[in-house]
């Protein structure tokens, strides 16, 4: 059972995996929409994040909205109140649209820290909106709900025994919310800060651990992803989709479907729906022997800054009205679409992932190329030596949204406890959780996992040093308490 002071991340591991990953088209049976009908699309995804911070009563943990409105004179916190209404605003805009026979369509990325925010703070008028964009039957067909990590971790500098950790998590969490159907329904993917591993150990894990979660697609940012050549995708290929090919250190591959979000300002393009103006230009483009819609994926936070704000409000609305006006309905010529409905009208006509054309990540051909036709993880961690040796801007530290930023340089006071915490948790855990699956339902465990979990937020490392790092130390110490109270509790050796 869920401990009223815990979110709901963990002890259902079993029955969650049971659920995800069974198979059959999710969106299919309920779209309007008619492939032969369409000849350019555009989707659209929203994400939202606010971290858990050690900053409340006597040190509670608490959303940095819910600091936010207690200190409205610190730097923007007078948004916490706009802030609040973007969470929620949605399941106005879309009834709306529909009412007016229009044919919207918007993607939606929550972590689990800002749902577990709504829900300490009471925020009842947030959770009953959120419900209707999840739950709603009359909605649902226009709403596509994106997982991600729990916490808003970097993929690439999060622990590997992790993401799958975080995954769950947030699964938990969602059903926990919105029930076991609508967890059912969530197939793509939203990395926080769109960030890619490209050590193809990590890659392999992070892409392993979203199928073993039953997810069938992934959003990912242009510049973070190459050719099998090591060339960069053409402007054709962004409008597709493609299959990721992560290949470890032993030579195993696995492989996930992925849209391309390309490059750019992302609040101002989704703000002012440029999307769907890119996609009026656009037509059917060749794949697998047919010829299929063009599509224009873009994701931004659904309320930093003005744009967000204030523009995208009146811009949804304008675009879904144009495209409603352009046919009497917006089901024909330039659509709105979600990305699990694309891929699956997609496959129905006959067109599957064996037609995607091959990305990986960047930077793995020029590794690739060093080590050769048989690689062993002595051969990669030699390779990346030599290269980073010869060209101090080679990195397999992954990329992101934004190249001008590390997740891990000049962050060892993070990374490293953080590295530390994680060991620790698996040294004492793992073993009693494979003795008995049911220890993930205590308290203790459910304790130590969500400590852990909020250290790898990526904030404590995006804002930089001082009162954020001070965050992160606080939640280190209370975690390496918390495994110890766990290790003791539930009998496991020191």
């Amino acid at each position: 059972m869920p401990h009223p002071s815990l979110p709901p991340i963990a002890g259902r591991e079993a029955e969650i995996l049971a659920l995800v990953q069974q198979s059959g088209p999710v969106a299919l049976p309920r779209t309007n929409l008619r492939l032969e009908a369409i000849t350019s699309a555009f989707a659209c995804a929203l994400h939202m994040h606010q971290p858990t911070i050690p900053a409340g009563a006597d040190g509670a943990l608490i959303s940095h909205l819910q600091y936010m409105l207690e200190h409205p004179g610190e730097g923007d916190n007078h948004n916490a109140e706009p802030f609040a209404h973007c969470y929620r605003r949605l399941a106005d805009l879309i009834p709306q649209l529909i009412g007016e026979g229009a044919n919207p369509r918007i993607m939606l990325d929550y972590s689990g820290n800002l749902l577990w925010g709504f829900q300490q703070m009471g925020r009842a008028d947030i959770l009953e909106a959120l419900t209707v964009l999840a739950c709603d039957p009359a909605v649902v067909p226009h709403v596509e709900w994106l997982g991600t990590f729990w916490s808003h971790a970097v993929a690439p500098s999060t622990p590997i025994p992790d993401l799958k950790l975080q995954i769950l998590a947030w699964q938990h969490h969602f059903a926990a919310l919105f029930g076991s159907e609508a967890l059912q329904r969530v197939k793509g993917f939203s990395p926080p800060e769109m960030h890619l591993p490209n050590h193809p150990d990590t890659l392999f894990a992070f892409v392993s651990a979203l199928r073993d979660c039953g997810y069938r697609w992934l959003l990912v940012q242009e510049h973070s992803v190459e050719n099998p050549d090591g060339s960069s995708l053409t402007r054709e290929q962004t409008l597709l989709p493609n299959r990721l090919v992560a290949r470890s250190s032993s030579g195993e591959e696995v492989s996930i479907t992925a849209l391309i979000k390309t490059q750019g300002s992302d609040t101002k393009l989704v703000g002012q729906m440029q999307p769907c103006y890119e996609a009026l230009g656009l037509g059917r483009l060749p794949l697998g022997g047919t010829a299929v819609p063009a599509l224009v994926a873009q994701i931004a936070d659904g309320e930093n800054g003005g744009v967000m704000m204030n523009e995208f409000p009146p811009a949804f609305l304008q675009a879904h009205r144009r495209l409603a006006a352009q046919d009497g309905g917006g089901s024909g010529g330039t659509v709105a679409i979600n990305g699990s409905e694309y891929l699956e009208l997609l496959e129905a006509a006959g067109v599957g992932d064996a037609a995607f054309p091959v990305i990986q990540a960047v930077g793995q051909h020029r590794l690739w190329q060093h080590i050769g036709a048989t690689p062993t993880p002595q051969t990669v961690e030699t390779a990346i030596t030599g290269l980073q040796a010869g060209d101090p801007s080679f990195s397999m530290a992954g990329a992101s949204w934004t190249n001008d930023l590390s997740w891990v340089e000049g962050y060892a006071n993070v990374l490293e406890p953080m590295n530390l915490l994680s060991a620790r948790f698996h040294q004492v855990f793992d073993p009693l959780v494979a003795e008995d699956p049911a220890v993930t339902r205590t308290q203790p465990y459910q304790e130590a996992l969500l400590h852990l979990l909020l250290l790898e937020t990526s904030c404590f490392r995006y804002w930089g040093q001082g009162t954020w790092t001070d965050y992160a130390r606080e939640i280190h110490r209370r975690g390496e308490a918390a495994i110890a109270r766990g290790a003791s509790a539930l009998g496991a050796l020191a």
